[in-house]
């Protein structure tokens, strides 16, 4: 049996027929996609979850890592008002 064409001789197939053939194949280059990156087996689950848990630790780390240097840099600046109050009102000890 010839699949029916159509008037320029493409071949014709049922839409659901043709849904199942896209399904299949969306299913099978998933498949392949994640075997290429090695996250496919009974372990992959696992596997995703540890990469998420490093992701948010690396996000917490960076989070971190900004908040200490504006606490730093906030302190610095305080420091150096400070040092300049106390020189401008001489409470060091005193100059000619």
């Amino acid at each position: 049996m010839t699949p029916p064409r159509s008037d320029q001789g493409f071949i014709r197939t049922p839409d659901a027929e043709f849904e199942a053939i896209l399904t299949r194949a969306a299913e099978e280059g998933a498949r392949r996609a994640l075997a290429n990156v090695g996250l496919d087996g009974e372990e992959a689950a696992l596997d995703i979850r540890d990469l998420r848990s490093l992701l948010d630790c690396i996000r917490f780390v960076r989070r971190t890592a900004v908040q200490t240097a504006v606490h730093l840099i906030t302190t610095g600046l305080m420091l150096a008002l400070l040092a300049g109050i106390a020189i401008k009102l001489r409470i060091f000890g005193s100059s000619p």
